[in-house]
């Protein structure tokens, strides 16, 4: 046997994680194993196996490294993953409730440069949540892992075919508009809405968007506008700047178009609305406490509305091409600078004329035809939904 369980490390309602000792190469790793009525179910097992096979893609430092997939004894399945000495974001949050600016925009900077090295190979998560962002806590500050890419989707032109039917893609609380409606167009900027709504959390201590069940999650999320940071997290002991507010309403909005364009671009406005110069690139590894020392002199500043040099502004809306397609601007998005990403032009997408009539993405003034659109689409969502959530 090649590896030697030590102890259970964690017990959940899809399997059990233990920390166990790899006796190849004598390093550490956590074994995830499914329950055995979860391991009958064939979704769960693709989800698990997909994990894994996207992870071989994935060598970086900012994602979880998954090592082997294998059957076990018991006709159960394993994963093997480096062994991770830290905690969730969803335990931090439950704990602190907020989070100091400081320790998100590093946080956020390190995601985003594990996330932009998914996007660049045309991988979406699809399911961030404070539960996939794992902390190593360092002298210096968290060193962050993104976990769980069992819900990627893969937008490359030689893609597998790995979706699933019935397969579980996202959290209701951090998905989408475009998402929440099944889009096919769907790519990289469900990941930034993710962030955004992540972030958002961290920023203020509740979630942008709310109800009592995923159905009614849904749709507040496709019908409303969250309430401003500033709003929002107006209790907090921290004061959060104006510009907040600016960056969540371009990465929340409901329109893909309107939205920042890349996780990098996110983690730039936020800094920048703190006050610090300079790029993700650069306060991703800085020491938590310098970063502390710099927001801190920049505040009187930005809380007078005054952005940092360099400050990300609202990405302009894309030039429509004959066929409804889209290039994404060079060097961002897939493909880089050399490669076009060309999105078909859905019900999400509009032209540019359009798009000044939106706040949030949504139409200031619903069109009559829109009106009937939209209430079908939300009765046919809560059917499809209250379906699988009554299962």
């Amino acid at each position: 046997m090649r590896y030697q369980v030590r102890r259970v490390v964690a017990d959940g309602g899809m399997g059990r994680v233990y920390q166990a000792l790899d006796l190849q190469d004598k390093s550490g790793v956590a074994i995830k194993v499914l329950h055995p009525d979860v391991s009958r179910d064939a979704v769960a097992v693709e989800r698990f196996k997909r994990e894994y096979e996207v992870s071989k893609l994935l060598p970086h430092e900012h994602i979880v490294d998954v090592r082997d997939f294998q059957e076990t004894e018991d006709k159960s399945y394993a994963l093997v993953m480096e062994y991770l000495e830290g905690e969730e974001l969803r335990t931090l949050i439950k704990r602190e409730k907020r989070l100091p600016p400081e320790r998100i925009v590093r946080m956020l900077s390190q995601v985003a440069i594990g996330l932009d090295s998914a996007h660049r190979q045309r991988l979406v998560h699809r399911d961030l949540k404070p539960d996939n962002i794992f902390l190593c806590g360092t002298h210096d500050g968290d060193i962050v892992k993104v976990l769980d890419f069992g819900s990627v989707k893969d937008k490359s032109s030689m893609a597998k075919k790995l979706t699933v039917v019935g397969t579980t893609i996202g959290s209701p609380f951090y998905m989408a508009p475009e998402q929440a409606q099944g889009l096919d167009t769907l790519d990289a900027r469900a990941d930034v809405w993710a962030l955004a709504a992540i972030t958002y959390e961290c920023i203020t201590g509740t979630v942008p968007f709310q109800g009592v069940n995923g159905p009614s999650i849904l749709l507040s999320i496709l019908t409303k506008d969250p309430v401003p940071p500033t709003q929002a997290g107006k209790e907090s002991q921290r004061p959060i700047p104006p510009s907040i507010d600016e960056l969540m309403e371009v990465a929340l909005a409901k329109n893909p178009n309107i939205r920042t364009r890349t996780v990098g671009e996110f983690a730039d406005a936020l800094g920048h609305a703190y006050g610090l110069s300079g790029t993700h690139m650069d306060w991703a590894y800085t020491p938590q406490d310098v970063l502390a020392q710099a927001i801190h002199a920049a505040s009187p500043k930005v809380m007078a509305g005054q952005h940092a040099p360099g400050a990300a502004t609202a990405p302009a809306i894309p030039v429509v091409m004959p066929g409804g397609f889209t290039p994404s601007p060079a060097g961002v998005g897939f493909g880089g600078p050399d490669v076009m990403a060309m999105q078909p032009m859905g019900s999400a997408y509009r032209t540019a004329a359009e798009d000044n009539e939106f706040v949030m993405g949504v139409p200031k003034a619903f069109p009559r035809w829109a009106i009937g659109a939209i209430i079908a689409s939300v009765a046919v969502l809560l059917f499809v939904l209250g379906a699988l959530f009554l299962k």
